[in-house]
């Protein structure tokens, strides 16, 4: 998926002056940096960089849009609880169409993995999630293409939705226009300076100034940071591929069907269905792509599970998905450079909790209290806190 270019339109355009004073410089306009820019706007001047032409190219565009409440670290769970109201009935005019629809996820096990589900199943159950075991029975009537030697177990967890990323996307955009956000694409970073109280950060022919710059670069969050003379924090870019297949006449109506063990996932997408092999290969920060036989994998795991005849591959991609070592989000400000803030190492999670997550980060960043929907899912600015990855 590719969301829409009009972004430029929306923001407006940059005036061209020679310094520009904003509060906050954010780099990187995928999901993280718009929906934090947003957060910020409605008080304070913001500045949006994006290094490619145009806003969320690469994760953000690349997304399985899947809202699951029990994926990701204890962290990422408790913003994505933060962010379920938002996007169940977000605000009036933030978009004309709804941002979840209801797709619910059947979790697979065969015999060697089974023990494992029925553990994580009481483990989601003791968390509150609505799931529940199913016979291998139950399953195929979910999924009947389920071949009958694979499943020992099953598992149905109700409160999973398909995300409208784009409709996300653009109503943070939207938003982030009214309240004054300033877009400047194709933004190649030239060597900042700190200089009165402020980064200057030189942009081509131009500059713009600001007090805080806010690193929201994805992948490229350790490579920005080193730019401003912070050291990285060891974040780690991994390979996420997918590809789009055929799909029986009855597959409308499936559930997104995960292996419990991550090695595959599929769910249905506008009359065909998105599979992945769940890949976690660690790269270099690119413009990632799927390689041939990261996508046999993926045919080939899936048509073990099911009963389907996979003869074409419409088309595949892969993207970045960029974790801290414990795997937790990067947010607040580094310690021994002034002016600097993380908000990065988001995981494959950035889009399912950026209501939560940007307004987190739109608090610390202004030092405020952390907005009570957020502290009252457990969520603290220790657990966040960069300084955890210094080893200090």
């Amino acid at each position: 998926m590719r969301l829409r270019r009009d972004a430029e339109s929306v923001f407006g355009s940059a005036p061209e002056s020679a310094a520009l004073p904003f509060d906050f410089i954010v780099i990187g306009a995928g999901m993280a940096g718009v929906s934090v820019a947003d957060a910020l706007a409605g008080s304070a001047r913001v500045a949006l960089l994006e290094s490619e032409a145009h806003p969320g190219y690469h994760s953000t565009g690349r997304s399985a849009a899947v809202f699951a409440p029990n994926y990701g670290s204890p962290a990422f769970t408790a913003l994505t609880r933060a962010s379920a109201h938002f996007l169940l009935a977000p605000p009036e005019r933030f978009s004309s169409t709804p941002l979840l629809h209801r797709r619910g996820a059947l979790y697979l096990a065969h015999a060697g993995q089974a023990a494992g589900l029925i553990a994580a199943v009481e483990q989601m159950r003791d968390n509150g999630a609505a799931v529940e075991s199913l016979s291998p029975q139950a399953a195929r009537a979910l999924v009947p293409a389920l071949r009958r030697d694979y499943v020992a177990a099953a598992a149905y967890e109700r409160d999973v939705y398909d995300i409208d990323v784009e409709a996300l996307f653009q109503g943070f955009i939207r938003r982030g226009r009214a309240a004054g956000v300033q877009l400047f694409t194709s933004a190649r970073l030239g060597v900042p300076r700190w200089n009165h109280g402020a980064w200057h950060v030189p942009l081509g022919q131009q500059e713009i100034a600001g007090r805080v710059v806010i690193n929201a670069a994805g992948a490229w969050a350790d490579q920005v940071a080193g730019l401003f003379s912070v050291r990285p924090l060891g974040l780690q870019a991994l390979r996420r591929s997918a590809a789009v297949i055929d799909a029986p006449p009855d597959a409308a109506g499936w559930p997104v069907v995960f292996d419990f063990d991550e090695q595959f996932y599929l769910k249905p997408d506008a009359g065909r269905l998105l599979i992945s092999p769940a890949d976690e290969e660690p790269v270099v920060p690119c413009d990632a792509y799927a390689e041939d036989l990261t996508i046999a994998l993926a045919v080939d795991r899936v048509q073990n599970a099911l009963d389907i005849d996979i003869t074409r591959v419409h088309r595949s991609w892969a993207g970045l998905r960029t974790f801290a070592r414990d795997r937790d989000p990067v947010i607040g400000y580094e310690r021994t450079v002034p002016g600097f803030f993380w908000c990065a190492g988001h995981g494959g999670c950035g889009i399912q909790t950026s209501p939560a997550l940007s307004q987190l980060a739109a608090a610390l960043a202004q030092q405020r209290p952390i907005p009570d929907t957020v502290a009252a899912e457990g969520v603290t600015a220790l657990a966040v806190d960069p300084e955890r990855l210094r080893g200090s």
